[in-house]
């Protein structure tokens, strides 16, 4: 790792965090960017190795970092750095690019660790975080038999990213039709989010 990125917007924090890559990285050189226009204008300036983004920033959200990270060329490895263990947080996160998710609560030194597992191919995730992820794929879910055919159909085209208007064109059903199909998945699935829906979506095997 020779060059890392750290979003965040608490003066205190950003130190914690330079602290926390320098130990886990020696020789590593630290960008700090607090709000997400700041660090859409840092990723223009050089390429980095290594992102740790935070979720809640004063002019946005961190996602929206993660995803133009991830877009670009040579994307680092990007890691979330969060007080936050929430599915509202997590999935938004992991869709849009993230490949680590850790929680600001954890000691430096355990921390420093589960970054270091970068370089070794392991996701540096915090153990709750861990537990969540398996227990959501572990845990009994509502199955796909739940879901007619065409909200199955509906399920899939959202997981690819497709907006209501453009759902109800590929369906070709109405715009309020397309809205009621997707009510109907969030509370028979019991989720919330996009995210979730896409991760319904890849268990049930209707999209790769």
């Amino acid at each position: 790792m020779k060059h890392a990125l750290i979003v965040e917007d608490l003066p205190d924090t950003q130190v914690w965090l330079c602290r926390l890559v320098e130990t886990a990285f020696q020789g590593v050189s630290v960008t700090v960017a607090d709000c997400v226009e700041s660090a859409r204008t840092v990723l223009r300036s050089k390429p980095f190795d290594l992102a740790l983004v935070d979720l809640g920033l004063p002019d946005g959200d961190g996602v929206e970092i993660i995803a133009a990270l991830s877009n670009l060329k040579a994307p680092p490895v990007i890691v979330v750095t969060t007080i936050y263990d929430d599915d509202r947080h997590l999935f938004p996160a992991l869709q849009a690019g993230a490949q680590g998710y850790l929680l600001k609560e954890q000691p430096l030194e355990l921390l420093s660790k589960q970054l270091c597992g970068i370089l070794d191919g392991r996701p540096p995730l915090s153990p709750a975080i861990a537990r969540r992820l398996l227990g959501f794929f572990q845990s009994p879910q509502p199955s796909g038999e739940t879901l007619n055919n065409r909200e199955r159909e509906a399920l899939g085209l959202l997981a690819k990213g497709l907006k209501v208007s453009d759902l109800a064109t590929a369906m070709g059903i109405t715009r309020n039709t397309a809205s009621d199909y997707v009510k109907s998945i969030y509370r028979k699935l019991n989720i919330s989010s996009r995210a979730q829906a896409a991760l319904h979506a890849a268990r049930m095997g209707l999209v790769d």
